[in-house]
């Protein structure tokens, strides 16, 4: 592929990671003040109040992101997309919001309910703006995109950071700004398009409802896919081994920055209407997925027994274990949103729902049979083997629906060398503009 056509997406991707690990770092940041401030009492309310905010928002998007994308090729809906975007996530926020509120208040014993109220509030905003956001990546305008999420970082960690220093930190100040870093995003989208005027259709709305419900179950299916193993392993292990094992997931977490980069920079390609071109893209995009993932899963392999004890404490130097163990699991999850973004085109929502469920079976399995043997290094191997087979399944379908061999899909040295030459014309176009400028100041100044 000559230089020339990697640098756009390139220079796209790049920047789409710099965002992501700025807003990662901004995450880790206020983790930190917060855990460093807050008594674990009140760093246990904070998990709790934002958790259930976090469920609301899952429930109430109704993973109409995915109906966006199946429609988007119809050039026609594509102005009423982003207007249900908009005006369903506002109706349905309300909803889930109302209803994970009065399940919380009757279930989960909380010391002071307002805080809840507060939490709460947010969620329709949040919901909204996920969808405006699929619809922005569709359109290529990953520059807002990766704003929204440096803003979100920024305006959560540095009142925190303020309140800190001040010594007038609470979980109250904690969950308003959490509940203000939900906002803010969905803000600046309405700031951006102020003079734009944004139609509903309900005929598509409805049709976009029934859809994305489908697809909806199988998204349930894999959030608890991805989050069983601790519950499971906190039931038939201890504590401390959820303590070991989220540390090692939290540290490959970081496989995700370059991952969600591609993904976000490829999508508009996986939607035009040439199934042909879309698979091409598809293919492009996982052979950079898994180049970058590796690179990234290998570099934490050969580092984690020396920077897990340093950065952690010794005390989680038995997080290295199951971060190996969960490695592999970690590189096949790499290309499964790339995917499955491609086969939602297929709009076969329960085939994916089926392959999610059973998936998940197969961790919960899994799971019983390795923790209490293996701990949290069962819990790895146990989702390890899980992930392969879901990712395995869906790849196999792309590779019979798309007609692409599968030696295509692994990443090949020409792949390396075009992103060496992409980051080269990007260094040279760079120098170029720099040059430009100071021979333009130097100008300026002479003329003076």
């Amino acid at each position: 592929m000559p230089p020339s056509v990697v640098a756009t997406p390139l220079r796209k991707t790049v920047q789409t990671m710099a965002s992501n690990t700025l807003r990662l770092v901004l995450a880790t940041g206020t983790g930190i003040l917060i855990a460093r401030t807050l008594q674990p009492e009140s760093r246990g309310i904070y998990a709790v109040i934002t958790t259930a905010a976090l469920i609301a928002m899952t429930i109430g998007q109704l993973s109409l992101d995915r109906s966006q994308i199946a429609l988007w090729p119809d050039a026609s809906r594509r102005h009423f997309l982003m207007g249900n975007g908009l005006l369903l996530g506002l109706i349905l926020g309300v909803v889930s919001a109302s209803v994970t509120f009065i399940a919380t208040a009757l279930f989960v014993p909380l010391p002071a309910p307002y805080l809840l109220v507060i939490a709460m509030l947010p969620v329709p905003f949040g919901i909204a703006w996920t969808n405006l956001q699929g619809i922005l990546l569709l359109q290529s305008r990953t520059r807002l995109v990766n704003g929204a999420g440096v803003l979100t970082g920024l305006v959560q960690f540095l009142p925190i950071l303020v309140f800190t220093v001040t010594d007038s930190l609470t979980v109250t100040v904690v969950i308003v700004c959490w509940a203000i870093s939900t906002v803010a995003p969905f803000l600046l989208f309405l700031y951006v398009l102020r003079h734009s005027a944004l139609c509903g259709d309900a005929a598509l709305a409805r049709r976009q409802l029934a859809l994305s419900g489908r697809y909806h179950i199988g998204r349930v299916a894999l959030y608890l896919h991805m989050t069983a193993d601790v519950l499971l392993l906190n039931a038939l292990a201890s504590p401390s081994e959820v303590g070991l094992y989220t540390v090692a997931v939290s540290i490959l977490s970081l496989t995700q920055v370059p991952t969600e980069a591609v993904r976000q920079v490829c999508l508009p390609g996986q939607t035009v209407e040439n199934d042909r071109d879309a698979g091409n893209t598809t293919v492009r995009a996982l052979r950079f997925n898994l180049m970058f993932s590796a690179i990234v899963i290998i570099a934490l392999i050969v580092t984690s027994p020396v920077l897990v004890p340093l950065v952690y404490g010794s005390v989680y130097a038995g997080s290295v274990a199951p971060l190996l163990a969960l490695a592999i699991g970690s590189l096949a999850l790499a290309p499964l949103r790339v995917v499955e973004q491609y086969l939602i085109r297929l709009a076969r929502p329960m085939t994916m729902t089926t392959i999610a469920i059973a998936a998940l079976i197969v961790n919960l399995a899994l799971n019983a049979v390795l923790i209490p043997h293996w701990g949290a290094v069962g819990a790895g191997l146990a989702s390890s083997a899980s992930y392969t087979a879901m990712v395995a399944v869906e790849i196999t379908w792309f590779i019979r629906v798309s007609k692409i061999r599968a030696r295509e899909m692994l990443p090949q040295i020409s792949d390396l060398r075009s992103v060496l030459s992409g980051i080269t014309r990007m260094r040279r176009v760079a120098a170029g503009a720099s040059a430009k400028l100071h021979d333009h100041g130097e100008g300026g100044r002479l003329s003076v």
